[in-house]
């Protein structure tokens, strides 16, 4: 079981979930973030880090976003690792 990004990130990307990754399971998309199933030791760091609240445990993921179980891993394989705090293409008020 691994933890998921799911729709509330695409087009927000903020990259304080990644900093927080002791596992460095995060890869970034053009528009969203991704988390490799592989790598993710459901440690749960990256939860309360996540500003768009975008980030749920896989067997948690609402229906509407059940895709997003298959996306990570898919796009995870394929997407460069990222373990550093980049711009957001959202803006906050964080």
């Amino acid at each position: 079981m691994a933890f998921v990004v799911t729709e509330p990130c695409f087009d927000c990307k903020y990259t304080d979930c990644v900093v927080v990754c002791p596992c460095d399971c995060f890869h970034e998309g053009e528009r969203m973030l991704f988390i490799d199933p592989a790598h993710c030791i459901d440690c749960e760091a990256c939860v309360p880090e996540c500003p768009v609240e975008a980030i749920f445990h896989e067997s948690n993921v609402p229906e509407e976003w059940k895709e997003f179980v298959a996306l990570n891993e898919e796009m995870a394989a394929v997407s460069p690792s990222i373990t550093e705090r980049k711009q957001p293409l959202a803006t906050s008020n964080r």
